[in-house]
């Protein structure tokens, strides 16, 4: 980043380093360096040349722009993380304002439409991938990262390496779901990765989203349908089958239980236990070829 067309220059080695060393995933290392970048292209200066006003400045250009707050916060923590940590100047850190997102309730999908999401996918792989995601609450590439190995039917466990946060967890594995894996595995084969891609890669998590899509238009759906309309999905069905909040909060691998707890806001009254709605997956969700 010594300067805006640089591969990889002095400055942009020691924050890959930095990033490096505290252990932030790939994704994570990707964004901030594409951020910091575009922050440097933006004033046609290298960025240890600029200062808070060029930060507030660039942050007012991104608003008008109609960047996301989602992304505009992702450029907060790349410009937070290379001030603070790979310049040293930790008094700039903090003067950098992040955006208050608005707080919107997630799209939750009935037990039918996610059978009928479910049954839309024409992919054995993509059908068996999604199914995983909802019936362990996994986020894409969470779900994309399984490995053969990471089914334990004798713990009734699915083990979830390096997911947000680069942290590992475990997730339940219900009888329904192992069925269905069993099934997949029977025809597809897979050796390595639970759900392959090309080459030694397990499969796009682009793949997925795309799925997501046309099979929301296939089963006739007007909710907009994401794999995280899938985990959103779980943790409500989960709450109303009766299932402690601070579970699903462990399940989700979230970190503040206030994240867990928005789903009472969307959660329908409390039903049996003995009426969850994971009954009804079945080998069916799983083509037959």
């Amino acid at each position: 980043m010594a300067n805006a067309t640089s591969a990889v220059s002095p400055l942009r080695r020691r924050m890959i380093d930095d990033m490096t060393l505290r252990n932030l995933s790939p994704a994570t290392q990707r964004s901030y360096l594409n951020a910091m970048i575009k922050f440097a292209r933006h004033f046609n200066r290298s960025p240890d040349q600029l200062g808070l006003e060029d930060v507030r400045a660039f942050q007012v250009y991104l608003v008008s722009q109609g960047i996301s707050w989602p992304a505009l916060n992702q450029t907060v923590c790349a410009l937070r993380f290379f001030y603070g940590v790979t310049l040293n100047r930790a008094e700039i850190p903090e003067r950098i304002a992040y955006a208050r997102t608005p707080r919107k309730l997630p799209t939750i999908l009935s037990a039918d439409e996610v059978v009928r999401f479910l049954e839309a996918v024409p992919s054995l792989k993509a059908r068996a991938a999604l199914t995983t995601a909802y019936a362990a609450g996994l986020r894409a590439s969470e779900a994309v990262s399984l490995k053969v190995a990471d089914i334990d039917s004798d713990r009734m466990v699915l083990q979830v390496r390096h997911g947000k946060g680069a942290k590992d967890r475990t997730v339940m594995l219900s009888p329904q779901l192992l069925g269905i894996l069993r099934t997949y595995w029977r025809l597809a084969r897979p050796k390595d990765w639970l759900f392959p891609g090309r080459g030694d890669k397990p499969i796009d998590v682009q793949v997925l989203h795309s799925t997501c899509r046309s099979a929301t238009k296939a089963a006739g759906l007007t909710k907009k349908v994401s794999v995280h309309t899938l985990r959103h999905s779980f943790a409500t069905h989960l709450l109303e089958s009766g299932v402690d909040i601070r579970v699903i909060q462990v399940l989700l691998g979230h970190s503040n239980l206030s994240t867990t707890a928005r789903y009472t806001q969307v959660a329908t009254t409390t039903i049996a236990k003995t009426q969850s709605p994971f009954d009804r997956l079945s080998l069916e969700v799983v083509p037959p070829g």
